[in-house]
């Protein structure tokens, strides 16, 4: 019996537990119920995080676990499982620091911040749930973005009011603003402050209560009061701004320009209410405005002489310019003949002497002192020639035949003659770029050209010393080539340095003019370097000198770059050989000098060549394109008659393609060269020339 009972006070207690139980999950499901509704309809989102930490503890990101339907429009996307950095991947930093900072500190906060992902600002409140571990938190924010702005709207209306109030209470201050007026136009009642009484002399009290318009009229200038009563119509008639200046009569009884500037309001059914405004003192502003004015028309007036004026200082600085030239011109061509005079006069009295003493002679049968004027007449004749071939090279016009050169061969070449000629004393030494290009340049002009710079160093070191020949490959650019006068371009250098005396800066200015020197009376003609300068310019290249007084000096050479292979050498002729003619072998001779034409033939029949004459292109011409035999075509290349050697040649070529020319000439021609050299089966001999040289260049042609 008692255990029946136990029993049954067990079932009870069992069957009151679950009743309870039950009663609680009831009231637990109605709770959150009623906290989700709640969280569903309210306007505020809603939703627990969870924040994700890295290995140091620092905050990386954080995933919704839930969020109410507020979140959700906030957001614009259903949020539930994903982590923030899924849509969201540029999400300012602070969010995450904060929310981390809440997680593991358990600390609530509340705070406003702008998201830069959603372009809108968050009131936010972030509060700790569930257990530490978990790093939960529930967020609850408002989009605030809407009080935001009107609360930088407003901020900047009210900066805006302040700056306006302080414009116009610096312009009151200053006196620009004279004073200030209200017109109610339904009333016709025109009331103005103290300052606007004061201006024009009113009673304070008056302007309050408020004046008549008439009288305020009665001030303005009265040329200016039509224009002013225009003004206000049509700005009442169509409302909205208003400005206008005028004259008016002020206090002191002077009449002082005034700007008024106002706004016209209309009711909604277009009556004209009110018309407030300011006046302005614009008095010194119109004086600058008419100071101005006269400044400009002073200007126009200025402007329409200014370019006859600029036209006639130009003028006269040209002709200042032309007549400077015309001098300078007139001194170096001064400078030119008189030192080109002395020494022809000189070599021209040792060759008429001795012709001269030669007559007398044979006259007097004396023959056996004729052997040593005709050599001194010669030595002065080749003197005289190599001044011309000087003269020419200064002026770049001597007679060039260029051709792919080895430089480096060139210089071993000249070696052994260089240190003849400098002598025992100097040490010369090379150094020679290993994959130096060709150069583009007249080989024998160029061995001139280098004997003479090592004679000028070695005369710069009385004592001895040590003479470098350089030669290297250079690229001129731009900026460079503006700097040196030349081209840009690739480049052949040859420089030629010495441990001499040196030159001061106003030497090396100099050094290129022709017959200055720096040597004794006699010992230098002064046109070494000005013919090397002329030859490298008339080559397409440069000379430059670098000296250091007392360290000596540095010539260097620039030569175009020849793209090719070097030509090789051809043997030089025999000296002294005399080839005679094959049978038959026929030769024309164009010349306008009649005893340049006899000295020719004469040698020519002398070899036994059939010798044709004429005395100009057009002669020439004729026999070349008859039937006649014509071996080799020896011409001068200036002709008179309108038709120059080397275009009677090319025509005669037109028939005869293989004609062989020989050009003689005294000076440098263009037309001779194509493309920078001379056409295959022409030669060129530069007048004075030997006979000997005549023969060989004559028989070498024919026979090639």
């Amino acid at each position: 019996m008692p255990g029946d009972a136990l029993n049954t006070l067990s079932r009870e207690a069992l069957e009151a537990e679950i009743l309870r139980l039950r009663a609680t999950e009831a009231t637990l499901r109605a709770s959150e119920e009623r906290f989700r509704t709640i969280l569903e309809t309210v306007d505020a989102a809603f939703a627990i995080v969870e924040v994700k930490f890295d290995a140091a503890d620092q905050p990386v990101d954080y995933r919704f676990l839930e969020a109410n339907p507020a979140f959700e429009r906030e957001a614009g996307v259903n949020l539930r499982g994903k982590w923030v950095t899924e849509f969201a991947p540029d999400l300012e930093r602070f969010w995450f620091e904060t929310y981390g900072r809440v997680a593991r500190t358990r600390e609530p906060t509340t705070f406003e911040s702008y998201a830069k992902a959603f372009s809108r600002w968050f009131d936010v409140r972030a509060v700790p749930v569930g257990e530490p571990v978990d790093r939960q938190i529930a967020i609850i924010f408002n989009d605030v973005t809407a009080r935001r702005e009107a609360e930088e709207r407003l901020r900047a209306s009210e900066a805006l009011a302040r700056a306006n109030i302080e414009r116009v209470q610096l312009a009151l201050a200053a006196g620009a603003i004279i004073g200030t007026w209200h017109w109610d136009l339904p009333t016709d009642r025109f009331t103005v402050d103290d300052g606007f009484a004061r201006s024009f002399g009113l009673d304070p009290a008056l302007g309050r209560e408020g004046i008549p318009l008439a009288q305020i009229v009665a001030t303005v200038h009265p040329d200016d009061q039509e224009g002013l009563a225009q003004a206000i119509d049509e700005a009442v008639a169509r409302s909205g701004t208003y400005a206008h200046q005028y004259r008016v009569r002020r206090a002191d009884g002077r009449y002082y320009w005034i700007e008024a500037n106002g706004r016209v309001d209309h009711a909604s059914d277009g009556t004209p209410l009110s018309f407030p405004g300011v006046l302005l003192d614009v008095e010194e502003r119109r004086a600058v405005e008419q100071e101005r004015d006269r400044a400009i028309t002073q200007l126009r007036a200025l402007t329409e002489t200014l370019e006859q004026r600029v036209d006639e200082r130009t003028a006269e600085l040209m002709n200042a310019e032309e007549q400077l030239r015309q001098s300078q011109k007139m001194e170096a061509v001064g400078q030119l003949t008189g030192g080109l005079a002395h020494d022809f006069n000189n070599l021209l009295a040792g060759i008429s002497g001795s012709l001269e003493l030669m007559s007398t002679r044979i006259d007097q049968g004396r023959l056996k002192d004729i052997d040593k004027y005709m050599a001194a007449a010669q030595g002065a004749t080749k003197r005289a020639a190599a001044l011309t071939h000087r003269l020419l090279a200064f002026s770049r016009r001597q007679t060039l035949a260029p051709k792919g050169t080895d430089v480096n061969a060139l210089v071993d070449g000249m070696l052994d003659l260089v240190r003849r000629t400098v002598g025992p004393g100097v040490q010369v030494e090379t150094l020679e770029s290993a994959d130096l290009w060709p150069a583009l340049v007249d080989p024998s002009q160029l061995e001139n050209a280098l004997l003479n710079l090592c004679i000028n160093a070695r005369d710069a070191m009385p004592d001895g010393g040590r003479i470098a020949i350089e030669t290297a490959n250079r690229r001129i650019d731009p900026r460079a080539a503006g700097r040196q006068d030349m081209p840009a371009g690739e480049y052949l250098s040859l420089s030629v340095s010495d441990t001499g005396t040196g030159m001061p800066p106003e030497v090396v200015a100099k050094a290129f003019d022709p017959f200055f020197t720096t040597k004794p009376l006699g010992q230098g003609t002064g046109l070494g370097l000005s013919m090397i300068y002329g030859f490298a310019k008339q080559s397409g290249g440069q000379v430059r000198i670098h000296s250091e007084e007392g360290r000596g000096t540095t010539v260097t050479v620039y030569l175009p770059r020849h793209r090719g292979e070097a030509d090789r050498d051809e043997a030089a002729p025999g000296v002294g050989l005399a080839p005679h003619a094959g049978i038959g072998d026929t030769v024309l001779v164009v010349d306008d000098e009649p005893s340049v034409r006899m000295l020719v033939t004469d040698v020519l029949g002398d070899l036994g060549y059939t010798a044709v004459e004429a005395a100009d292109g057009a002669g020439g011409l004729k026999v070349l394109q008859s039937d006649a035999r014509v071996d080799l075509l020896v011409t001068d290349v200036g002709l008179p008659g309108g038709l120059n050697g080397r275009q009677m040649a090319d025509a005669a070529r037109v028939s005869r393609p293989g004609l062989k020319v020989l050009f003689i000439t005294g000076y440098a021609e263009n037309a001779l060269l194509t493309d920078g050299r001379m056409e295959p089966g022409m030669a060129v001999l530069t007048k004075p020339f030997a006979v000997d040289a005549l023969a060989s260049r004559v028989r070498e042609l024919i026979a090639g």
